[in-house]
């Protein structure tokens, strides 16, 4: 288990609010997270889910995707590429481990299209957990 990056991701959040011209308890409030949680993650004690750093990302305005990297979760990636898993990521109506899925899926074609050769493998592409395939069957007629 890859460990979060709390110590940069604290110092990048301060700066953001401080640019913000937030305070901790305006940022608090907007982000529903209480004063003394985002202190603590402020100041490298706590990690966060992804949903609060998402929270956190909105009540900032910045990109979620930007935290995700900050806090380690994602790795920074060409920027198609992140906007597409921070539209995943972002998307409310998926739960946190409909979103994973759904970027390795993801994650796995470009690797396949040889977009993201440095990827790890994911179960997608060992060919776990997916029923029915891609929908690739040469033998298809084509439309």
């Amino acid at each position: 288990m890859a460990s979060l990056n709390v110590g940069n991701l604290g110092g990048f959040l301060r700066e953001q609010r401080r640019n913000a011209q937030l305070s901790l308890r305006q940022l608090a409030d907007a982000a529903g997270v209480s004063n003394p949680y985002l202190s603590q993650i402020e100041r490298g004690l706590r990690k966060p889910s992804a949903d609060i750093l998402q929270q956190l990302a909105k009540a900032l305005r910045i990109s979620a995707e930007t935290l995700y990297v900050q806090a380690g979760i994602l790795d920074e990636r060409a920027p198609e590429a992140a906007e597409t898993r921070s539209v995943i990521l972002a998307d409310p109506s998926l739960d946190e481990r409909q979103k994973q899925v759904l970027i390795q899926i993801y994650e796995s074609f470009r690797k396949e299209n040889g977009l993201d050769a440095d990827a790890p493998a994911s179960a997608a592409d060992r060919g776990e957990g997916a029923e029915g395939g891609t929908g690739d069957d040469p033998s298809a007629p084509q439309s």
